[in-house]
């Protein structure tokens, strides 16, 4: 440290010796996330969790959906019109009125944007006295959970330049934006115009760090009161500390491998289940991940009738998977990995540290591979490039944290992933039966049994490979009260926490 901050931090230190302590007013925030700008469609689920914007619809931590900015809603008896009641007296944070015509303005600029609105049929969206109209050309009944979503955040008509792009963040949430640096941080103070309960805290701070071993020692030192998404040998560490607390809850979202089943050594289900096999996901979950379980299907059983406890579970079987691959023509070469027609069993698995138990688990899985023939390597990068490499075609592999819950209703998920593929779901891959289910479900005529049939048919082919089932961990200052995890990971929940003096 330069002497000029020696001289500084002495003269902090006297002064906070000569006067009482003041008792904290700012709640900090640190998690992995980083903050790309203003624009809902890329950063807009920051700005739901920091409570700085809010939705028309929101979800309770068992997903069921609850008035937000909409205090109702209702549709037609053909499923085609929904009328949503706007919430009386709500201000924009530039202290504009939340108007009909604003909502309209808001959402039809979300919908041309990447993200489930654009995906919906929509035919038209208007305004009338006191509420918004929407026109299906085709029904949805899940279509409030779509509205829950985090880039369908209503902003005022002001936060949005000429080409819709968002140049401010003018929410109505209990928290209005008073600094953004992206791509590391912002702040927030208590709007006085809020149209429900003032938060305890009067000022919020959030910081995008990378690395889960500094957020760690951030809580520990006390230089972040709320950290998010902790790696498990932190976790461990952490429950040991007086100066934490740590949190941890089971949430709708599965690490899995997403396959590109049009790969030549990955286009018949018998190869991608010699992977599944070869996977040790009971060992993996309890000594990497420090979870009670492994995954041994896609949807864990936070999601309902998504989850079939009949269907038969994904095993480990390290002998199955070198006689399956042997079935397809394998044979081990001198070094022990696999050869065919004189080409190598050799894939490149991408995955990113934004999650950190992601490298972990990619370590892990590159040695269980190679004890059925098959050489990984490991690229660990941005997460964009997953989805980029869909596009694109050269994914192999990608390890990631899929959430099932971006929308407060799984079939949103699945329409995206499955019905047809997505980015972060099936790559090379597609079912017919799935896609007509999972729009009949989405229109609301679909039952239990077609859930299930989903998951069998995920659970038949594996376009993508169920690993763990997630639990949410983060750690708190000790002293805050009122912490809770939102399964939905919707909210930080920061308006209820209070601050000890």
């Amino acid at each position: 440290m330069p002497l000029s901050q020696n001289v500084f931090a002495a003269a902090l230190v006297g002064l906070c010796l000569a006067f009482p302590a003041v008792a904290q007013t700012r709640i900090d925030v640190a998690a992995p996330f980083e903050i790309q700008s203003p624009e809902p469609s890329t950063t807009g689920h920051i700005f739901l969790r920091m409570g700085i914007v809010e939705t028309l619809v929101d979800a309770d931590p068992e997903g069921r959906l609850l008035p937000a900015l909409a205090t109702e809603w209702s549709a037609s008896e053909d499923g085609l019109t929904w009328r949503f009641t706007l919430r009386d007296g709500v201000m924009f944070h530039d202290d504009t009125p939340m108007t009909p015509d604003a909502v309209v303005n808001a959402l039809e600029i979300a919908r041309a944007k990447p993200g489930p609105l654009a995906g919906l049929p929509i035919a038209a969206i208007t305004s009338e006295e006191g509420a918004i109209v929407i026109t299906l050309t085709e029904p949805r009944a899940a279509l409030p959970a779509f509205l829950a979503e985090a880039r369908g955040q209503i902003l005022a008509p002001a936060a949005y330049g000429v080409d819709g792009q968002a140049v401010a963040v003018i929410g109505t949430g209990p928290y209005r934006l008073t600094e953004l640096a992206p791509p590391l941080s912002l702040r927030a103070t208590a709007f006085e115009g809020y149209w429900g309960d003032a938060p305890h805290a009067a000022d919020v701070s959030y910081t995008a760090v990378s690395r889960a071993e500094t957020r760690a020692l951030m809580a520990e030192s006390g230089d972040a009161d709320f950290v998010f998404n902790l790696d498990p040998a932190t976790v461990t560490r952490l429950s040991r500390s007086d100066a934490v607390s740590v949190h941890s809850v089971a949430i709708p979202r599965a690490l899995l491998l997403k396959v590109n089943a049009a790969h030549p050594l990955l286009d018949s289900a018998e190869a991608r289940r010699a992977l599944s096999l070869a996977i040790d996901r009971a060992g993996l979950a309890q000594a990497v991940l420090r979870y009670p379980e492994g995954a041994d299907q896609l949807f864990p059983p936070a999601m309902g009738d998504w989850h079939d406890a009949t269907l038969p579970p994904l095993s480990y079987d390290p002998e199955a998977a070198r006689a399956l691959l042997g079935e397809l023509g394998w044979t081990p070469g001198a070094d022990g990995i696999l050869t065919r027609d004189g080409a190598r069993f050799a894939l490149t698995l991408t995955t990113y540290p934004d999650r950190p138990e992601l490298p972990l688990v990619a370590a892990v899985l590159e040695q269980q591979f190679r004890e059925v023939g098959v050489d990984l390597t490991i690229n660990s990068t941005n997460s964009s490039e997953i989805p980029a490499g869909h596009q694109a075609g050269t994914l192999e592999l990608g390890l990631l944290a899929r959430n099932f819950a971006l929308v407060p209703d799984p079939i949103g998920t699945i329409l995206s992933d499955y019905a047809p593929v997505g980015d972060w779901g099936a790559m090379g891959w597609e079912n017919a039966e799935i896609v007509a289910l999972a729009q009949a479900l989405a229109r609301g005529e679909g039952s239990t049994e077609d859930r299930a049939r989903i998951t069998a048919i995920l659970q038949a082919e594996l376009p993508v490979i169920p690993i763990a089932w997630y639990q949410q961990t983060l750690a708190a200052r000790a002293g805050l009260d009122g912490v809770v995890i939102d399964p939905w990971e919707r909210s930080f929940g920061l308006p209820g926490l209070r601050l000890a003096p």
